[in-house]
């Protein structure tokens, strides 16, 4: 058999291509990956990977790289910021019999990706290619083409399937006419991010969630660089401001003491304002096309569910995709992957991810007060907790896959 006739084309150079690129080039499997950027992007984007996601990671140590060039965070809090109170405090350990990893990695997306590339680089049946831009997708019912601008100028490049990972927008599920349903919030997101301990100061957690009638927060420490880190806080922005009102150096220190009251001025490491969105494909596979990561499904970051549904969908789709093509599995196991990922996007990340964003942004006092409460009184309970927990750490969209069977499809 020839290469092109197993030979799996990614577009998408992030932690979910090079994951899928890593699992199946371990199997043997050929594996071209491309990405349009020249190497892979250091930009502070999602950084917190839950226990479930950590379980997929255990190989070849991945995920105790993570954690060595991380931050474990076993626990996480919700304040009220008008009162100053914590309401509530999650500990992961109450999940030891649940996972192998009772506790989040807060291990920088760059950093994932990073170590994945040191690992798929060292497979001779891998080759990644960064600097080439993937302009076109075509499939038909034998194998996949790509059209690739690259160094070299227009090439082509086929294969069996093509597994876009390729982010919101999507080369890959554009060509392939695939329907990107959903909405984008009103509001803006804005990241500002300071060396300021918060820790030290104020005693919140490496993931502390503030809730407030008027404009909530985000707040996690990374471990950038190396000690002490760097502290990120996320905040909404009004969509009536310019990019320029907001991201002002007076601005941007006036949403900081507004929240975090300092008799200094915060030192701002970096700062971005984005769009946010909620958005599932309509199918993960079409023929001989897949979908994985944001290409298949973005949502807001609070929970931080997004790039963890990536990786996950990275794992099922390599484990199914390498016996169809190893094991002459039945092609029906890519409509299992979609369908299984599918349920999980929409029944949990999506679903999860807006509540986070409501439980927080409340503006109705007496709805607060039964937010606020719900959370103290489960925090309180350690069943309530651990259910809680299995939620927020993905363990429970796990098992609900895993519950899922071909007969289904």
């Amino acid at each position: 058999m020839a290469d092109e006739d197993r030979r799996v084309l990614i577009v998408g150079g992030g932690p979910v291509g090079l994951l899928c690129a890593w699992l199946l080039g371990r199997q043997g499997i050929p594996v071209r990956l491309f990405d349009l950027n020249d190497a892979p992007q250091a930009d502070p984007r999602a950084a917190t990977t839950h226990p479930a996601t950590l379980d997929l990671l255990a190989d070849d140590g991945l995920a105790d790289d993570m954690a060595r060039v991380g931050l474990v965070a076993p626990i996480f809090q919700f304040w009220d910021r008008p009162s100053g109170q914590k309401m509530a405090e999650f500990d992961h350990a109450i999940l030891k019999n649940d996972t192998a990893h009772p506790f989040v990695v807060q291990c920088e997306q760059f950093k994932t990706a990073k170590l994945l590339l040191e690992r798929a680089q060292k497979l001779p049946n891998v080759d990644i290619l960064f600097g080439h831009e993937v302009t076109g997708v075509s499939h038909g019912a034998n194998r996949v083409t790509l059209d690739v601008q690259g160094p070299n100028g227009q090439q082509s490049h086929a294969g069996a399937y093509v597994i876009g990972a390729d982010g919101g927008r999507s080369v890959v599920r554009k060509q392939a006419d695939i329907p990107f349903d959903g909405f984008t919030w009103p509001e803006r997101f804005i990241v500002l991010t300071t060396p300021f301990d918060f820790q030290a100061s104020s005693g919140y957690s490496f993931r502390s969630y503030f809730a407030d009638p008027d404009e909530w927060c985000n707040c996690f420490k990374v471990s950038a660089d190396g000690p002490p880190g760097l502290w990120r806080t996320v905040y909404p922005a009004s969509p009536d401001l310019s990019e320029e009102e907001l991201m002002s150096d007076a601005a941007v220190q006036a949403r900081m003491q507004k929240f975090f009251p300092s008799s200094r001025p915060y030192e701002i490491v970096h700062r971005n304002l984005y769009v946010t969105h909620q958005r599932v494909a309509e199918m993960f596979r079409k023929g001989r096309v897949l979908l994985a990561g944001d290409s298949a499904h973005i949502n807001n970051p609070i929970g931080g569910m997004g790039l963890n549904g990536g990786i996950q969908d990275a794992a099922n789709l390599a484990e199914k995709l390498s016996k169809v093509l190893l094991d002459a599995a039945p092609e029906a196991l890519l409509d299992l992957y979609s369908r299984q990922r599918r349920v999980v996007a929409t029944e949990f990340v999506q679903e999860q991810s807006i509540a986070n964003k409501k439980r927080l942004e409340a503006s109705d006092e007496e709805t607060r007060r039964r937010n606020l409460g719900e959370l103290r009184e489960m925090a309180a309970d350690p069943v309530r907790a651990r259910q809680f927990l299995l939620r927020t750490s993905m363990i429970a969209s796990q098992q609900r896959v895993a519950a899922m069977t071909l007969e289904e499809v």
